[in-house]
């Protein structure tokens, strides 16, 4: 055999093993899936809501920085609407900075799969980022609720920030509220009333989080808080974002 086959020989074999390597790589990643809201309207008031960008951008970085895979659905599917007040210049981060000069997310942002297109079976967990929205349609989005009893129901890590827990309010496990005698948390009543949508939203989500049986605590307004109870993870408001995506880092690599 002369050196130039001997040569060809190698790198193509180099080649195959590369694949290999990547594939093999490629299946080792936690995937994880993100769900929006597709709700625009903010009650009766004329004005529009949707998902907050902080509550999203926050954990969905801190994610595929760590190599996750993060993959996006909603209710209708395609662009989810985002709260016109998270754009504001007071409510900015370097999360948010980073998300307004990420053509490639926001091009990704405008082919959310529908929730009828996704499966628990191809994620190892799934996080819902709040804002005003998911009180209107996640709350009682009948594929988003079979989605979280799914996950759940196959040992799997359900996640949730701000007003995103509204999400949990019509879900059952074995006939009980999945929050039912399990500590959660969510947007206060406090915090609601400081943004003068407690006579605009469908419900208090602390309430409402109270009436199914869970154990509801908060810390200051504001403030980053989360907590953990087996599978369920859950924060309270904005800031609280990458700390929920950080407990849910760490109960996937266990």
């Amino acid at each position: 055999m002369n050196k130039i086959a001997l040569f060809a020989i190698i790198i193509l074999t180099a080649s195959s093993i590369s694949t290999t390597a990547q594939k093999l790589n490629k299946k080792k990643m936690k995937k994880v899936l993100f769900v929006l809201t597709s709700h625009d309207k903010l009650g009766d008031t004329g004005e529009k809501t949707g998902f907050w960008t902080e509550e999203f951008a926050a954990p969905y970085y801190t994610l595929i920085d760590q190599g996750y895979v993060v993959e996006i659905a909603s209710p209708l599917g395609g662009q989810p609407p985002i709260d016109p007040k998270s754009n504001d210049p007071s409510a900015a981060t370097e999360d948010t900075k980073r998300f307004d000069a990420d053509l490639a997310l926001q091009e990704k942002l405008k082919h959310t799969h529908k929730i009828t297109e996704v499966d628990q079976k191809d994620y190892d967990a799934v996080f819902y980022p709040g804002g005003h929205g998911p009180m209107w349609d996640l709350a009682v989005d009948q594929n988003s609720i079979a989605l979280i009893e799914s996950f759940y129901n196959h040992k799997k890590p359900v996640s949730f920030v701000c007003h995103a827990p509204a999400a949990l309010k019509n879900v059952k496990i074995d006939g009980s509220y999945l929050v039912k005698d399990k500590k959660v948390t969510g947007f206060s009543n406090t915090e609601e009333e400081a943004v003068g949508l407690t006579k605009v939203v469908p419900f208090l989500l602390e309430d409402a989080l109270k009436a199914n049986g869970g154990e509801y605590s908060k810390g200051a307004d504001w403030a980053a808080y989360a907590v953990e109870d087996g599978l369920l993870i859950t924060g309270q408001n904005p800031a609280s974002s990458k700390l929920v995506a950080e407990k849910l880092m760490s109960k996937l690599k266990k």
